[in-house]
């Protein structure tokens, strides 16, 4: 078991919201907290739930850039603008009132992780709203208004922290990180997502490695449509601890998006929660192998809201905490769930997995070009 794990949850951090139309939903972080605490979790030996804060804009500025936070604030509280130059509009990244205060309190729910694991109070540490991975220094993109994995990562090494890993298993490139360290050695990226050639954001190809002195510390795994779980699994293995071992990072950071599901309706990866219970306890693994259990995760995305994304970061985060869950989804949340979907949600944590979609021989491929990018490879 691990000692010291801390979920960082506040109800305010549902106010990151771009409307009842568009798919990222605030209510699967507030389901994922409530089944999270129907199974116990936040009575087992060494977890606590601490509120987030609002991050400065100084904390914000550690990536993003004075104008476009100023966009955002002035957007937000409902002034005209040509806000299209900083990414908002119709779409994907609609305005929303507040939207500075409550991109904030994302930003600064990952800084409270962040700090609980550098300081050491924690080992593992968990904001489910956060994970926004495509916002960059200027603009919004994906969703994203700031990234709050990237403010992290920049606000530990401004703290004595030498090297970072950043994991992506979202179904979509993690971009923002990538883009933001390109040049930075500190910082190892690695994303396993679906091929910008079917997907947004049309980046994350194997050839994208990084610039100057980081040469070799981006990695990109592009997997194809129908990826299972077994290729999917077999992907990382192949890929994730070579290159963080290689890479002696003091902290793990991961991006836990669970887009890679078979059901997602915003993309075409073919995974099924059995996926997220041994990507698990393989990040697990490995931060107490490299990085002395330093583990600072992330949510991401998922548009299941809530007959996905609730388990799927359940089951990390009871993996964090060292906890057996029973299979059964615990009644009462099943009720809520499915009050507030509408409909029905599944009453347990495992499932059937699809049918093999034959994408292994495009994965083999993309595995032989990642290894000969890999250092020592």
């Amino acid at each position: 078991m691990s000692h010291g794990v801390v979920l960082v949850y506040s109800p305010d951090l549902a106010v990151y919201d771009h409307g009842p139309q568009h798919p990222l939903r605030p209510a699967r972080v507030v389901l994922t907290r409530e089944l999270i605490s129907a199974y116990g979790l936040l009575q087992a030996g060494g977890v606590t739930e601490v509120p987030t804060r609002l991050a400065i804009d100084d904390e914000v500025a550690l990536v993003h850039t004075e104008p476009y936070i100023d966009a955002v604030k002035r957007a937000g509280a409902g002034e005209a603008g040509e806000w299209a130059r900083y990414g908002f509009g119709p779409g994907d990244n609609p305005v929303f009132r507040g939207m500075h205060e409550a991109s904030a309190l994302v930003v600064g729910a990952t800084l409270v992780a962040a700090d609980a694991v550098v300081s050491g109070r924690a080992e593992h540490a968990f904001n489910p709203a956060g994970g926004l991975h495509h916002a960059m220094p200027d603009r919004a993109s994906g969703f994203c208004v700031y990234d709050d994995p990237a403010v992290a990562i920049r606000w530990m090494l401004a703290r004595g922290v030498e090297r970072v890993a950043y994991v992506d298993v979202d179904v979509h490139h993690g971009d923002g990180p990538q883009a933001i360290f390109y040049d930075d050695p500190r910082v190892l990226t690695i994303s396993l997502h679906e091929s910008g050639r079917y997907l947004f954001p049309g980046t994350g190809s194997v050839g994208e490695r990084g610039a100057g002195d980081a040469v070799g510390t981006k990695v990109n795994v592009p997997l194809p449509p129908a990826t299972s779980d077994d290729d999917w699994l077999r992907a990382f293995d192949e890929v994730v601890p070579w290159a963080v071992r290689g890479f002696g990072p003091q902290v793990l950071v991961s991006q836990l998006g669970c887009d890679t599901h078979h059901t997602d309706p915003l993309a075409h990866l073919s995974l099924s929660t059995r996926a997220y219970r041994e990507t698990a306890r393989r990040l697990h693994a490995l931060a107490h192998e490299v990085t002395g259990g330093r583990w600072l995760a992330t949510g991401g995305g998922g548009y299941q809201w809530a007959r996905v994304v609730p388990r799927a970061w359940t089951i990390y985060f009871a993996e964090m905490a060292g906890v057996e869950l029973p299979d059964a989804l615990p009644a009462t949340w099943v009720a809520l769930a499915e009050q507030e979907a509408g409909g029905p949600v599944p009453a347990t944590l495992s499932e059937a997995a699809p049918a093999d979609g034959g994408a292994g021989p495009e994965v083999d491929s993309v595995l032989a070009q990642v290894r000969r990018g890999l250092p020592g490879a």
